[in-house]
């Protein structure tokens, strides 16, 4: 598994034509339960292979019981510097319902392990909407949390997956299904009580102070290019073939056997490419960059779009006019952004804004047709 790790990261930064890699991200599944020397082989592959400066973010996603003291320090040798914990919750009932393995004195210790062995650079993560949950009980654990948390808290709501007991449970009427007014009301009220700490909310679910904000995913909501590897990874990034200008979308085998023989067969796992046409490419800028507080500036949008503007798609539209009176919207010199109000509220602007996108982009195609 180690030698296929490193020999796609060779073969995707060779395709990719990669200068410098700003961050790495050790994720999905549990990669705590790694050997130490997988991450330091994998780092070591991009250092030959592309420029990995010093000081560049490598994050590890480490569930509590997988990663006692000695072991977060053996990542740290290896050249991890940021940690993510699968903390989840402070309550050992809702633990045992998501089917974790750690108790909460467990996430409690392993967390202030890696803040001592990485302070400043831990994330936590907390769910929210879980079949039972309140409100109240719910917004204790997230104070509690704060007493002993570090700079950067993920709220999470949870959704049910297919295939898993909570699925199942909830399906056979065991247990009730997940509230969404609850949910919203939890997620309104845990946003103003991490406010209140002095956490930045800079994207729909994170939240950081003292400046600690995740590079990696900024480069997600950025859409910047990034490499997929490993068994069912994703990747976006433009390949470096004859002539080609075209961003793809590349997700790699799922199954780790099947994914290990192609590795072995061709250099990569890949199972599909998918050409990224150019309004799809703007769709993404709009629905990535609004999850942030920032944004998409007006500059971040020329750098998809040169033609056709912010202000060209959205600045006199009637549905726009009333989001931006409604105060869930701001338009202005600095670019589109929902405002504190909107962010929560997401899901519906986009719905306006993506048709609006849609419609300015087939308007310009006619225009540009001859006679048309």
């Amino acid at each position: 598994m180690r030698s296929c790790l490193v020999t796609e990261a060779q073969t995707l930064l060779r395709l990719s034509g990669v200068q410098r890699v700003e961050s790495v991200f050790f994720g999905g599944g549990t990669p705590s339960l790694a050997s130490p020397h997988t991450v330091a082989a994998i780092l070591e592959a991009v250092a030959q292979a592309t420029h990995l400066p010093a000081d560049c973010e490598v994050t590890l996603e480490a569930n509590p019981t997988s990663a006692p003291g000695s072991r977060l320090s053996a990542f740290g040798a290896a050249g991890v510097n940021r940690l993510s914990i699968g903390l989840q919750s402070l309550n050992d009932t809702e633990l045992q319902l998501l089917g974790r393995t750690h108790s909460a004195s467990d996430a409690l210790q392993t967390l202030a392990e890696a803040r001592r062995l990485f302070p400043g650079r831990v994330s936590v993560d907390l769910m929210l909407g879980l079949p039972t949950q309140q409100v109240g009980p719910w917004l204790r654990q997230l104070k509690e949390l704060l007493h002993h948390c570090d700079d950067h808290v993920s709220l999470y709501q949870l959704t049910l997956e297919r295939g898993t007991t909570l699925f199942t449970q909830v399906q056979q009427g065991a247990l009730p299904a997940p509230d969404p007014d609850l949910a919203a009301e939890m997620y309104q009220e845990g946003r103003a009580v991490l406010r209140e700490a002095g956490f930045r909310q800079y994207e729909v679910s994170n939240f950081a102070r003292n400046g600690a904000l995740s590079t990696h995913n900024w480069t997600y909501w950025q859409c910047g290019q990034y490499l997929g590897i490993g068994p069912g990874a994703h990747g976006r990034f433009v390949p470096q073939e004859a002539g080609s200008h075209v961003r793809e979308a590349r997700i790699q085998t799922l199954e780790p056997d099947i994914w290990m023989k192609e590795v072995m067969l061709h250099g990569h796992g890949t199972r599909k490419r998918i050409p990224l046409g150019k309004l799809e490419l703007l769709e993404e800028v709009l629905a990535m960059g609004l999850r942030t507080d920032v944004g998409i500036t007006h500059q971040h949008w020329q750098q998809f779009e040169p033609q056709l503007t912010l202000w060209d798609v959205f600045g006199t539209n009637k549905e726009v006019n009333t989001l931006l009176e409604q105060g869930l919207l701001q338009l202005d010199h600095g670019g589109l952004r929902c405002s504190w109000e909107g962010l929560a509220v997401l899901d519906s602007l986009l719905l306006t804004l993506l048709l609006l996108l849609q419609e300015a982009w087939q308007q310009r195609a006619l225009s540009s047709v001859p006679g048309g």
